[in-house]
């Protein structure tokens, strides 16, 4: 088998590489006859290529692939972490500075919730940080009201099942001091959990008997919110990403960015 063989990959993946659109964009983008490979117009996604094939799309040559770049956003209340939204409402890309390239989210905050959000113009890399492998702990300041007993929390470490889901161990502890606590008064918990599935603070929370009336993510992974401000973005070091990620991350940090 050839390099070229070897090194094939789906056209949608490179499309996407190369920032021009998400991978399931590039896949209608196919589909709509806008992408050509050698002078053919595919018809199916289901299609590889190597860098020695000549895609154009829309008439104009595929860019070369971009360099792997992560940024940490403060997302505010209010805004929804996706790019479409059926009801219309602002999404944090709205929300970012001009300039920058196409980004895709790693993971999502629900409108309610606040704090650390990692973008990424990477598909691939997003994947790599949200894989479950990794076992990044997801860290949040959690508002609550309601009767917090001390012992429920301390069960948390053990899991808990929540309307038929099964979700796993969440450390969480008053922030306070536990003598000082009152029920009729909002406290803040510190909650750390590695799943992150959907909702997943607020609903273990209800299910005992707190309201939940501030979330905010302060760290994610070994990425911190740390002093930025609502909206307020910063890029994270190439040599920290790889420092992170380990040398066999499927990224490339050292490619060259497209040109704009």
């Amino acid at each position: 088998m050839s390099e070229a063989e070897e090194n094939r990959q789906r056209i949608a993946k490179v499309i996407a590489r190369a920032g021009l659109c998400s991978r399931r964009d590039a896949e209608k983008w196919i589909l709509a006859g806008r992408v050509q490979v050698n002078n053919s117009v595919l018809t199916s996604p289901a299609f590889t290529v190597s860098n020695e094939d000549k895609i154009i799309v829309d008439g104009e040559p595929l860019p070369g692939p971009s360099k792997s770049r992560l940024w940490r956003f403060h997302k505010p209340v209010g805004l929804v972490t996706t790019h479409r939204d059926e009801k219309g409402r602002t999404n944090i890309f709205d929300a970012l500075p001009p300039g920058l390239p196409r980004l895709v989210s790693v993971g999502r905050l629900d409108i309610t919730s606040e704090g650390l959000i990692l973008l990424t113009n990477d598909g691939t890399l997003a994947r790599e940080l949200e894989h479950p492998s990794r076992g990044w702990v997801r860290r949040y300041r959690a508002r609550v009201h309601g009767g917090v007993d001390p012992q429920s929390l301390e069960g948390l470490k053990n899991g808990v099942k929540v309307e038929n889901v099964r979700y796993g161990p969440i450390t969480a502890s008053l922030d306070s001091d536990p003598r000082k606590y009152s029920a009729k008064r909002n406290v803040w918990l510190s909650v750390a959990l590695s799943e992150g599935r959907n909702r997943e603070v607020r609903k273990v929370m209800a299910h005992l008997g707190l309201t939940v009336s501030r979330l905010i993510r302060i760290s994610y992974g070994p990425f911190q919110l740390g002093k930025l401000s609502p909206c307020g973005i910063d890029e994270v070091p190439a040599p920290v990403i790889k420092q992170q990620l380990g040398a066999a991350a499927p990224i490339s940090l050292n490619a060259k960015p497209k040109k704009t």
